[in-house]
């Protein structure tokens, strides 16, 4: 196996459609252990429900809970964590993440920020094919094998692994994937759109809008959290402003 060896254990913590998501790419390749008090059986076939004891004592833990329960679930597992664990965290940004996984988790365990670039809605079925050319961002906070995950996210989903800080992240998903939510927010309201006389360019719009449409909550939550968020708001609507008087002076 490319990068990392096949006898490791994963462990995820939160098994919601990410969660879900997660193992059901991953599970070729591990050993899958999943934990979250409101599922009591898993729907991904080879991948066993657990406590969190067990899930924490994994080679891997993902934490694929929305960012407002993400303190809580640091807290219950830092006294469970193996020395040596890789703990990785999946929210939409970076900054606030990276602080909590720091600050809550001991220093034996090796700490890598992630986010993929994609979800349920956009990843497509087809294990391989889905996930082809797909970006998923790194941010190494204390992780020495980040390069081997990187390999192995490369070599086996065909990933484009993107490394930076996470405030460098944060930086440009304000703009990528905050104005996106937020321009579907509006076409969202406006439901009466027309769906037959259309153009190319206005078939990717609604094609993106319902990409996020069914994102969950947490997932705005993670957006908005983003310290560069209310910026690139102020920005766009700055200029839908200036638009807006150019048209009423034409």
């Amino acid at each position: 196996m490319t990068g990392l060896p096949k006898t490791l254990s994963l462990g995820i913590v939160g098994y919601g459609a990410f969660g879900q998501l997660s193992a059901r790419f991953l599970r070729p390749w591990f050993r899958i252990l999943a934990h979250d008090p409101q599922v009591t059986e898993s729907p991904v076939e080879g991948v066993a429900m657990a406590d969190l004891s067990a899930v924490c004592r994994c080679d891997i833990v993902v934490i694929a809970v929305p960012l407002s329960a993400l303190v809580q679930a640091c807290r219950a597992m830092a006294p469970l964590l193996r020395p040596g664990t890789l703990v990785m965290d999946v929210c939409s940004s970076k900054v606030l993440p990276a602080e909590i996984l720091l600050r809550e988790l001991p220093p034996h365990v090796d700490l890598l920020a992630t986010h993929p670039m994609f979800g349920p809605q956009s990843i497509g079925a087809g294990i391989g094919a889905g996930t082809k050319g797909l970006k998923m961002v790194l941010c190494p906070l204390r992780a020495p094998g980040a390069k081997r995950v990187a390999a192995f996210l490369r070599a086996r989903f065909g990933l484009s692994i993107l490394v930076a800080s996470p405030e460098e992240h944060d930086r440009e998903a304000a703009f990528t994937q905050g104005l996106t939510h937020l321009i579907a927010k509006a076409l969202l309201r406006m439901d009466d759109l027309p769906g037959r006389i259309t153009t190319r360019s206005f078939d990717l719009i609604r094609q993106a809008v319902e990409m996020v449409r069914h994102d969950a909550p947490g997932v705005s939550h993670a957006i908005e959290t983003n310290p560069y968020a209310a910026g690139a708001r102020s920005r766009f609507f700055a200029e839908m402003d200036a638009v807006r008087r150019e048209l009423g002076s034409a």
